[in-house]
């Protein structure tokens, strides 16, 4: 089992496999875009499961496919099948914004998808126009209705932003009274691709005293072992309600998880501003054991937290960087 300086086992690979993206969120990136990664940068499907493969072989038993959004990047349902046979993986979950997700849902339930996180800022038409530049909110919501007919857990993500959504909040925790979904608010990064600044206004805290003054019944659950979120529940609800220090970085003492970019670098942390190449070094001829040699040492160098990782390798023109180049 892969095992940080601090003891952590790692066992978690968030793996992204585009930086592209159909939506254009104020918080991830600017009205026009990002300068997209060239095709040849990208890692090939063959690559991206040959990494998965040695990962898994290392103890990782869980992988998340991300972007960017995943299924912009061609043939991607093709990926996740062949990904889902790797021997040695238990869990196998995506993250997307639904726009393109409902014709795969049944070939995602078929390769044993155990969970999606969808990201879904707000529950109204409009709001949603204003924040992700796309009329696309009938997209996202068929895509949520046709998860759940599936019987696959959903995650709905929220990013928390002052003077955008914060309305949405409330009817985001009322759609857990009677779907079996759980709503994640998180802090909103600084991670735009642009050099605007986030409110801290709205941390974990405001967050949760928010949501408290109209449901003072919610009460504190136990948090899984290597959670992101504060976990909720409120009595009689199906769903619950989970908060994620995402820019406070309150959770990073028993971090499980590395990612993987698009370009195949390895990054410890979100804050990290880059790793060792793993595309490069498989393009260089390297071996399945030399590989694993070169994970071993960089994870064994993964920072103590979210801080000290920005601290030590985040250049500031990197501060600002979408998420979609990192992997979300």
């Amino acid at each position: 089992m892969l095992t940080d300086q601090f003891g952590r086992h790692i066992n978690y690979l968030r793996l992204a496999v585009v930086d592209r993206c159909n939506l254009r969120c104020t918080y991830c990136m600017p009205e026009n875009g990002l300068t997209w990664i060239k095709q040849k940068d990208l890692m090939t499907d063959e690559e991206m499961l040959r990494i998965c493969s040695v990962f898994t072989k290392l103890g990782v038993d869980k992988i998340r496919i991300t972007g960017g959004e995943p299924f912009v990047r061609k043939n991607c349902i093709s990926l996740i099948e062949k990904i889902s046979n790797l021997k040695g993986l238990n869990n196998l979950s995506l993250t997307t914004n639904g726009l393109l997700t409902e014709q795969y849902i049944p070939q995602l339930k078929a390769a044993g998808i155990q969970s999606v996180n969808l990201s879904l800022d707000t529950l109204d038409k409009e709001r949603f126009f204003r924040i992700t530049r796309r009329n696309s909110f009938d997209k996202v919501m068929k895509t949520l209705e046709a998860l759940l007919n599936h019987h696959i857990k959903v995650k709905i993500n929220t990013v928390v932003m002052e003077g955008q959504n914060i309305e949405d909040l409330i009817p985001l925790v009322s759609l857990t009274k009677d779907l079996p979904v759980d709503v994640r608010f998180i802090e909103e990064m600084p991670f735009n691709g642009s050099t605007t600044e986030v409110s801290l206004k709205w941390d974990h805290a405001h967050i949760y005293n928010h949501i408290k003054s109209q449901f003072p019944e919610i009460e504190k659950i136990e948090d899984p072992k290597s959670s992101t979120s504060y976990n909720y529940t409120i009595p009689g609800f199906m769903g619950d309600v989970g908060i994620i220090a995402a820019y406070t970085r309150s959770f990073c003492g028993d971090c499980n998880r590395i990612r993987i970019t698009p370009t195949g670098v390895l990054r410890n942390c979100l804050y990290e501003g880059g790793g060792i190449n793993l595309k490069e070094e498989m393009r260089s001829g390297k071996t399945d054991h030399e590989l694993k040699n070169r994970i071993i040492n960089t994870i064994n160098n993964k920072p103590k937290d979210g801080w000290e990782a920005e601290k030590l390798s985040l250049l500031p023109s990197q501060t600002h960087q979408s998420m979609a180049t990192i992997g979300g």
